[in-house]
């Protein structure tokens, strides 16, 4: 939704979280039964400590490194990427314009009115907008969503992504990245999701997102600080790990039988408290007091019967994210390693899915 568009070549889709980079490449058959999606490569690889903070990146250049080694790793070819900034660096706010008006004098218009919207001078930020359809209030406008942030946070993915050797086609959201990849969870809802709120919880190692979707469109969106790197440092503290070790531990296993009971469970009914905790903040703001479904996505979701464990909580039907479930893998893909990874895939997902806007 952001920036810059080209058609009609591979494009990948590259999650830069807090963390790690995250690459997928997905293709698309059409078929006697319908499209198809097929999964080409994807590959995970872990970010330097401090080269993130609060998911804008401090480390150019470190990055890009790690841009370029998860390239290697996932072996694709496709030079062109899809990247997302998160929600915190984003200001979205709908406006009206007059229907009449073509793409090339409506972004014209925005530019000689975006200050009424902005707080930041228009030379430090980048815009976008998109026609959401037509104004409810008046049928002779339409509602345009729009989007800034500031030009840092694009060009610091950009410039990442060329020391890695690809151009930026689309710089996105990550709301909307895990609205476009909610298209591929609805059909494993009942009645496809229609008329539910359904709440995405993704719980990734420092922050946990909770978004809120009704009939697929993102109603609300909030970000707290908790995450998996809470369960890494116990873990270290506990039995006096490196912060690398006890993540290799948390990850491979091999911890001593104190571990389920005395770690593991108190930070699953942490999990279960948070995302509780999310709802009612999006409860109290808004007309909802319920939501039909909850999707738990992000690197935390992997943790076994976490689902059982809020779904018993919150009394709410809960399941974990897997965007994959109805695609086709290309044969260089580890089926297991996808599956574990399948919940802290969604933002790269609905990036890659990009490809065939």
């Amino acid at each position: 939704m952001f920036l810059f568009r080209s058609k009609k070549q591979a494009m990948l889709g590259l999650d830069i979280s807090s963390t790690a980079v995250k690459l997928l490449e997905l293709t698309k058959s059409s078929g006697q039964t319908g499209s198809r999606y097929r999964v080409e490569s994807y590959a995970v690889e872990p970010l330097p400590a401090n080269t993130m903070v609060e998911k804008n990146i401090a480390d150019v250049d470190a990055v890009g490194q790690s841009i370029r080694k998860v390239i290697e790793r996932s072996g694709t070819r496709a030079r062109q990427a899809a990247v997302a900034v998160s929600g915190s660096a984003v200001i979205t706010k709908v406006i009206t314009m007059p229907a009449s008006l073509s793409n090339q004098e409506m972004e014209s218009q925005i530019q000689l009115e975006a200050d009424q919207y902005i707080p930041y001078p228009l030379e430090e930020v980048n815009i976008d907008f998109e026609v959401l359809g037509v104004s409810e209030k008046n049928p002779e406008m339409v509602d345009v969503l729009l989007a800034a942030s500031r030009s840092e946070n694009v060009d610091d993915r950009v410039a990442a992504l060329e020391i890695a050797g690809l151009t930026a086609a689309v710089v996105d959201v990550e709301a909307y990245a895990m609205e476009n990849a909610f298209s591929r969870i609805i059909e494993q809802l009942p009645e496809y999701g229609e008329d539910q709120a359904v709440a995405i919880a993704d719980i990734g190692a420092t922050i946990t997102t909770l978004n809120v979707l009704h009939n697929s469109k993102i109603i609300y969106t909030r970000e707290q600080n908790f995450g998996g790197r809470q369960l890494t440092e116990e873990i270290q503290r506990r039995y006096g790990l490196s912060h690398e070790e006890a993540g290799m531990a948390k990850r491979q296993g091999g911890l001593p039988d104190n571990y389920q009971p005395e770690v593991l469970e108190p930070f699953k009914e942490a999990m279960a408290q948070q995302v509780s905790r999310s709802l009612q903040f999006f409860f109290s703001s808004s007309a909802y007091s319920s939501v039909d479904h909850i999707v738990l996505a992000g690197g935390c979701s992997s943790i076994a019967g976490v689902d059982e464990l809020i779904e018993a909580k919150i009394g709410t039907p809960t399941m974990v994210a897997n965007p994959f479930a109805n695609m086709s893998v290309s044969s260089n893909v580890k089926l297991q390693s996808l599956s574990n990874d399948a919940p802290a895939l969604m933002i790269a997902c609905g990036l890659a899915l990009r490809s065939f806007d």
